[in-house]
């Protein structure tokens, strides 16, 4: 797999940007849901307005194009959540997602914050986040939560 880093780069979500990013979160997150048996466009729709904060949202951009997202916001003092982290199906494998979640946990680092996220249970990102250093916390249902742990604040 070759560095691809140099051709990814984040660009702000603006309010009219929902219906891009709706089409995108279904593209991504189709099979999973299915798999559980829960894909419901309504659904999506709600979810995904239900967290819809463009301060908190970046687009993911390879060569210029737009090939996902997410959103990263405060919880609480100790911690942010990472949510809707989403990468059309065509962009999976490439190293996208490692990249956004080096800048993520990077970003935490300097913080001293610790990450929490959840993922559905047959979904492959499990594995993805398990790899990048998450713990399983618990599971709800058809989530899993799972927390990357502080680190001491980078001076």
């Amino acid at each position: 797999m070759t560095d691809i880093s140099s051709r990814l780069s984040l660009q702000p979500v603006m309010a009219g940007d929902f219906e891009d990013m709706l089409a995108l979160r279904i593209d991504a997150m189709r099979p999973s849901l299915e798999r559980v048996g829960r894909f419901d466009l309504a659904r999506s729709r709600e979810r995904l307005s239900a967290g819809f904060v463009p301060p908190y949202m970046q687009h993911i951009l390879l060569d210029g194009g737009r090939v996902g997202f997410f959103t990263l916001k405060p919880e609480g003092e100790a911690a942010l959540r990472l949510d809707h982290l989403y990468l059309r199906s065509s962009a999976s494998g490439q190293g996208i997602g490692s990249w956004v979640l080096r800048q993520v946990l990077a970003q935490a680092r300097e913080r001293g914050l610790a990450v929490r996220l959840t993922a559905l249970k047959e979904s492959d990102a499990n594995r993805f986040y398990l790899r990048h250093g998450f713990v399983l916390q618990g599971e709800e249902g058809v989530d899993l939560h799972y927390e990357w742990p502080a680190v001491e604040r980078v001076a």
